[in-house]
């Protein structure tokens, strides 16, 4: 867990990476092994020691896949949409817990939600903390992201049993993924490696239906079986996913 401040080439920089190391409680100095956060273009990026050829991983709501889903497809006729509720219903307050790297939850929110969303490991939640920064200073973000999209530094199940209640409660849990793209490939080798597993998914959904008050939406390989064997009020299904969707009143 490394920043390396010496590669910040001004004041203005190398003050925001100390107040990254500050919040998220990320050592700085020169030397790092294995997966290590660096300053790369004004970015914050994650990197592997040892993988050279490993292009950086970053959060980057204003190009890429999320700009190309939001504009070409990441509307409401979109299989998470429906599972959210999005179809029906603007203006829906979701509770990412499990956020990742943000891109479900930027999908949400550029078609209406008010997501919040939740990230436990301290490298991950700085990555978050960068896209939404460099979000903010997009022209085609700045105007509606920053008031729907807020980051929460906490474990799933602290903000589940600590927060207020939400419409909608989102949850992705990490699991064994069995596509092969070189994308899925590199981003899962890291998350399994920084984030590691979540042993407590299945305690999630407890809490997460005690805190919704609308629907509680389970993100799930085609594969897999339902979160803590419970079966939901209905599925929608994705290109290569599947949405639990558990009703706890209608929108």
């Amino acid at each position: 867990m490394i920043v390396l401040p010496a590669i910040a080439q001004n004041a203005v920089d190398q003050a925001y990476l100390e107040s990254l190391s500050q919040r998220f409680a990320l050592p700085l100095g020169d030397k790092a092994v294995g997966w290590y956060l660096s300053w790369h273009e004004e970015r914050l990026v994650l990197r592997h020691t040892e993988l050279i050829k490993q292009s950086d991983i970053l959060v980057d709501f204003a190009s890429g896949s999320s700009s190309y889903r939001r504009q070409h497809g990441g509307g409401k006729s979109e299989a998470i949409a429906k599972a959210v509720g999005l179809h029906k219903k603007r203006d829906l307050t979701v509770l990412d817990a499990t956020a990742g790297l943000g891109r479900d939850g930027f999908v949400l929110a550029s078609i209406g939600a008010d997501v919040t969303l939740v990230e436990r490991n301290p490298m991950v939640a700085a990555l978050l903390v960068d896209g939404l920064r460099r979000a903010g200073l997009d022209p085609g973000l700045s105007e509606w992201l920053p008031d729907r999209m807020r980051l929460r530094f906490s474990s799933a199940l602290d903000a589940l049993q600590q927060s207020e209640s939400v419409d909608v409660v989102y949850l992705d849990p990490m699991f064994p993924e069995r596509q092969k793209s070189a994308l899925v490939k590199k981003e899962m080798r890291a998350f399994h490696d920084v984030v590691g597993e979540d042993p407590d998914a299945d305690q999630l959904l407890e809490p997460a239906l005690a805190l919704a008050t609308k629907r509680v939406v389970v993100k799930r390989p085609a594969y897999a079986e339902h979160l803590a064997g419970t079966k939901p009020s209905h599925m929608v299904k994705g290109k290569n996913n599947r949405f639990d969707v558990y009703i706890n009143a209608a929108l």
